[in-house]
C-alpha cells in the first residue's frame, strides 16, 4: 500500500532554465509526497516531465516486491508510460502468465499492471484485475494523464484545481492520495464548500465526487479521469460521471449496476448449490488475498463476518494466523470475549488489546489530521486502535467489510420495509398529523408512559428512551412520503439541513442508476454500496490503517464474490429478523453456532458518555455560541438545544453532536 501525488499544469510558461523548472517541480512533488509518508515510509520517489508541465510522486509501503525493481514512478518496458500507483492486484501472477515471455525486471504488481496496459490498454487491463487501487498513468504518445480508481472505492483518489486569489485565472490541476497532499501544492487557498458541509452533515461523511473544499473531488469507484491540458476556467459542472468539459472526461469503467443486472437475471434457485458456491468463491477470495511478501493476519470481532474470513484463512494456512481485537474497559461495549472464543476454536494465534477510556480519547486530537475533512463514524476511533495494535506484528490484515452491503446485514434491511408496510396505508397527510400528534408531547411524559408500559413487561422486552424514540418516529411520519424517502431518513444524521448550516447550498449527492427489478431491500443494499460503503466503512478503514502504516484488505469485495452475492434471490440474505443467512450458514461449517449467535451490534465506544463526562469540557469549547457565529457556518439555536437536552439525560443526541464536533475539530486544526 501506498500513497501517490501529482500535477499537471501544461506545457511550462515560467521564464526560467528547463533545469531549474525541473528542481523546482521535483521539490513541490517532494513536499506534497511528504505529507503521506504514514502510507508510504519505506520509499520516496519523484518523476517530472518539464516539458509538458506533469509530474508524479510517490511512497512506497512495499508489500509485494521488496527490492528496488518494485519502485515508482515506474516506466512501462517501451518507455510509453509511467505510472503511480496505490494498491494491490491480487491476480497479478495469473496476469503475467497471460501476458506471456516477457522480460520482467522483478515480480511486483506495478510492472504486470504496466505491460497489461502496453498490450491490451488502460480500461481493458482494470477490467481484468482483481484488486484495490488508486492510479495516475502518463502516456507519452498521447501527453494525456488518466486517474482510475477500484470498483467499490477500497483505495482514495482526489483531485482538482488549486485556487488561489493571487493568480485567479491559473488553474493547476492537482492530485493525490488524502487531501493533505493537495494543500501542500503550492498556493492552495480552496474554501470550503457549503454543499459538501450540508451532504456531511446529512450523512456523518462527504460523498463522492464532493470533498470539503471547493473545485476538489473525490473521484468516484470505478471511474477513470481523462485529461490532456490545462482547463481555461474552472469547471461549472460537478464532478459525477459520465462528464466532459473542454479536455477533461469522467466515465465508469465498471457499474455495480450492470453487475447487478446480469446477476439478478442468473439467481440461484438451490439452497445448497448457492452455498457451495459463495463457500468456494470466498475461499478462492482469501487465498488470493494472504499473498504477501510481508506479515500479514486478520481483524476479528466475533461477528459473522470477519469470524468467516479468519475460519476460511485458518482453513488454509499450514500455521496459526495471527488475528487481533480491541477490547474496552466499559462491558456493555467490549465484545473481545466472542472473539476470543472464536479465536480459541478456530486455534489462532490471537492478539487481544485491551485500552482505556484514557488511550481511547486520547484518539481524538489526531483524527482531524488522520481524516483530512470532517467525518463523524466514531468507530473510527477503535479502528485506528486495532490497526495501530496489529501494525506490531505485521504488515496487512484482512477484514470482513463489505459482508452487510452485500449481504443484507444492517437492521434497516428488515425493519425500513417492516415499518414502511405498516404505515404507507395510511394517507400522507394523516401521517403528517399523527406525527405532529406525537411530536407534541414532551419527552418526559413519553418516558413517564414507557416506564408504566415497561412495568408489565419482562427486561429483555421493555422499551429504553421511548420519548426519544417517539420523537424520531414523529420526524419519519411528517416527511416520508414512500419507502426511497425512508431510506433516506434512516441514513440520515441532521434531518433538516436547512435549519442548521448557513447559506445557499445544494445538498444532493450521485443520482445512482437503480436496477428496476430490485426490492426495497435490494435498493437499500444496493444505495450502501455505492455511498455508505466507500464513503464511510472503506474511508474510515483506509485511514485508521494508512495512520499507522498497515494495508487492510477486504476478501468480500472481490468482484467475483459480489457477482455471486447479487445471483442470491433475497430470501437467502435475509430471513425474518436476521441477515446474511447465507453467509451463516457457511461459517456453522467451521465455527459453532452458539459462539456466534448474538444481537448484532457496531464497533461502538461510550462516546455519549464521555460527552456527559471527561469530554465535556472540549465539546462546550468547540459548541460555544459566540464561536459558532464568529464562524459563520451554522445557526447555533438547533446545536445549542441538543447539546443541552444530551447533557441533561433527555435525548440521546451522540451521533447529531459527533458530526459537529468533528466539523469543529477539523476546522480548528486547518484554520
Amino acid at each position: 500500500m501506498c500513497g501517490l501525488v501529482g500535477f499537471f499544469i501544461g506545457r511550462n510558461e515560467i521564464n526560467s532554465s528547463k533545469g531549474q523548472r525541473n528542481s523546482l517541480d521535483h521539490s513541490v512533488l517532494k513536499k506534497m509526497s511528504k505529507t503521506l509518508i504514514h502510507r508510504g515510509p519505506d520509499d520516496s520517489e519523484t518523476w517530472v516531465d518539464t516539458d509538458f508541465g506533469i509530474g508524479l510522486g510517490h511512497r512506497r509501503l512495499s508489500i509485494i516486491d521488496l527490492t528496488e525493481a518494485g519502485q515508482q514512478p515506474m516506466h512501462s518496458h517501451s518507455g510509453r508510460y509511467i505510472i503511480a500507483f496505490n494498491g494491490e492486484i491480487y491476480n497479478h501472477l495469473e496476469l503475467r502468465v497471460e501476458l506471456g515471455d516477457i522480460n520482467w525486471k522483478g515480480h511486483s504488481d506495478t510492472e504486470t499492471l504496466l505491460a497489461a496496459i502496453e498490450k491490451w490498454g488502460l480500461e481493458a487491463s482494470l477490467k481484468k484485475i482483481v484488486g484495490m487501487f488508486a492510479i495516475a498513468l502518463w502516456d507519452n504518445n498521447t501527453k494525456e494523464l488518466t486517474l482510475a480508481r477500484d470498483r467499490f472505492g477500497e483505495k482514495p483518489l482526489y483531485f482538482g484545481w488549486a485556487c488561489n486569489e493571487s493568480k485567479p485565472n491559473k488553474f493547476d490541476f492537482i492530485f493525490g492520495s488524502e487531501l493533505k497532499a493537495l494543500r501542500a501544492y503550492p498556493g492552495v487557498e480552496n474554501s470550503i464548500s457549503t454543499d459538501a458541509l450540508a451532504l456531511y452533515m446529512r450523512y456523518t461523511y462527504i460523498p463522492a465526487p464532493y470533498s470539503i473544499y471547493e473545485n476538489i473531488y473525490k473521484l468516484e469507484p470505478g471511474c477513470m479521469l481523462k485529461i490532456n491540458s490545462c482547463l481555461a476556467k474552472l469547471p461549472k459542472l460537478t464532478m459525477h460521471a459520465p462528464l466532459k468539459e473542454d479536455s477533461l472526461t469522467i466515465n465508469k469503467w465498471w457499474s455495480l449496476s450492470d453487475d447487478i443486472i446480469s446477476s439478478t437475471n442468473n439467481h440461484f434457485s438451490d439452497e445448497s448449490e448457492a452455498i457451495f458456491e459463495l463457500d468456494k468463491g470466498l475461499k478462492a477470495s482469501v487465498k488470493l488475498q494472504s499473498l504477501s511478501d510481508v506479515p500479514l493476519g486478520a481483524f476479528l470481532s466475533g461477528g459473522v463476518d470477519s469470524s468467516l474470513i479468519v475460519a476460511l484463512m485458518q482453513q488454509q494456512a499450514m500455521n496459526p494466523i495471527k488475528t487481533f481485537t480491541i477490547g474496552f474497559e466499559e462491558s456493555n461495549f467490549d465484545e473481545s470475549p466472542y472473539a476470543k472464543a472464536v479465536a480459541k476454536y478456530l486455534s489462532t494465534d490471537h492478539n487481544e488489546l485491551i485500552v482505556t477510556s484514557t488511550e481511547t480519547m486520547a484518539v481524538i486530537p489526531q483524527l482531524p489530521a488522520m481524516y483530512d475533512e470532517p467525518f463523524a463514524d466514531s468507530s473510527q476511533i477503535p479502528t485506528h486502535l486495532v490497526c495501530k495494535a496489529a501494525r506490531q506484528q505485521v504488515t496487512v490484515a484482512l477484514s470482513g467489510d463489505g459482508g452487510d452491503e452485500l449481504f443484507g446485514g444492517y437492521n434497516r434491511y428488515f425493519w425500513g420495509p417492516r415499518i414502511w408496510n405498516r404505515l404507507s396505508w395510511l394517507p400522507y397527510p394523516l401521517r403528517q398529523a399523527i406525527g405532529i400528534a406525537i411530536n407534541s408531547i414532551s419527552i418526559n411524559k413519553w418516558d413517564i408512559l414507557g416506564k408504566s408500559i415497561n412495568s408489565f413487561l419482562s427486561k429483555t422486552k421493555g422499551i429504553e428512551r421511548v420519548g426519544d424514540k417517539a420523537h424520531k418516529l414523529a420526524v419519519r411520519l411528517k416527511g416520508v412520503k414512500n419507502m426511497d424517502d425512508l431510506y433516506f431518513s434512516l441514513v440520515s444524521e441532521w434531518q433538516s439541513i436547512e435549519t442548521v448550516v448557513k447559506g445557499q447550498f445544494s445538498s444532493k449527492s450521485s443520482n445512482h442508476f437503480i436496477p428496476l427489478s430490485l426490492s426495497d431491500e435490494e435498493r437499500m443494499m444496493y444505495r450502501d454500496s455505492v455511498t455508505y460503503l466507500p464513503d464511510d466503512i472503506l474511508c474510515k478503514v483506509d485511514r485508521a490503517s494508512m495512520a499507522a502504516s498497515l494495508e487492510v484488505r477486504a476478501p468480500f469485495l472481490d468482484q467475483r464474490v459480489s457477482e455471486l452475492a447479487w445471483q442470491l434471490p433475497l430470501n437467502m440474505k435475509i430471513r425474518g429478523n436476521e441477515g446474511k443467512w447465507v453467509l451463516r450458514q457457511i461459517l456453522y461449517k467451521y465455527v459453532p453456532r452458539d459462539l456466534i449467535e448474538r444481537p448484532k451490534a457496531g464497533f461502538g465506544i461510550p462516546v455519549g458518555q464521555w460527552l456527559r463526562g471527561p469530554l465535556r469540557d472540549w465539546a462546550e469549547a468547540l459548541l460555544d455560541e459566540k464561536r459558532l457565529i464568529h464562524e459563520g457556518y451554522f445557526y447555533p439555536l438547533p446545536i445549542r438545544q441538543k447539546w443541552t437536552e444530551h447533557l441533561n439525560g433527555m435525548r440521546d443526541h451522540t451521533a447529531s453532536l459527533w458530526t459537529v464536533l468533528m466539523f469543529q475539530a477539523w476546522l480548528e486544526e486547518n484554520s
